[in-house]
């Protein structure tokens, strides 16, 4: 019996998709980032954060057109949301990916206030670029970084790093302004 037969899936395709939504209600705002997103057709189930080995990161686009209303869809969710005029937000996927496709990787969510999306998404990178040295037994410190590459090196092992960031700025007029960054699992095989 395999593993299939147990119900594992193991995503074999990933997206990252970030999003800004403007509303006088708090969960409409969230549904317009979903929307700029292009994945407010989906029943979303938040997940954790390990990238699959074999997982392939494809365009946005790809992506979207691979989801299909209603679906249940994995995804690795950075949410958050003001309604103080001008106040800055961002929500941000950070990605630790091995270049060996058979290693997995690490995806991070990260949200914060006053903070710009370049910001927030050096935090995310490292997060997810910590987790994996831990993983390892490794202080992220340990691990040689490469900033001009945005490439990470443990125990002889090369991984890339990446983020997708919403930023915004509340909205003047006080309505609610909710940013939304995602990793978006579509392709499910079981293993």
């Amino acid at each position: 019996m395999d593993s299939s037969e147990y119900g594992l899936l193991i995503p074999s395709k990933v997206f990252l998709t970030e999003g800004v939504g403007v509303a006088r209600r708090k969960l409409t705002s969230f549904e317009f980032a979903l929307r700029e997103a292009g994945i407010e057709r989906c029943n979303l189930v938040r997940v954790s954060s390990i990238f699959p080995p074999h997982c392939e990161l494809i365009e946005k686009e790809e992506g979207v057109r691979l989801i299909r209303p209603g679906a249940v869809t994995f995804c690795v969710v950075a949410e958050i949301a003001t309604d103080e005029p001008g106040r800055l937000i961002a929500a941000s996927i950070g990605l630790a990916r091995p270049k060996d496709a058979t290693r997995y990787g690490y995806l991070s969510e990260y949200e914060g206030y006053g903070q710009t999306a370049e910001q927030a998404g050096a935090i995310a990178e490292d997060l997810a670029a910590g987790m994996l040295a831990s993983t390892m037994g490794l202080e992220f410190e340990d691990a040689g970084w490469d900033d001009r590459r945005s490439q990470l090196e443990i125990r002889g092992q090369l991984y890339r790093t990446m983020n997708i960031t919403a930023a915004a700025a509340g909205d003047p007029d006080g309505r609610w302004t909710t940013a939304v960054a995602a990793a978006v699992f579509v392709g499910h095989r079981g293993s």
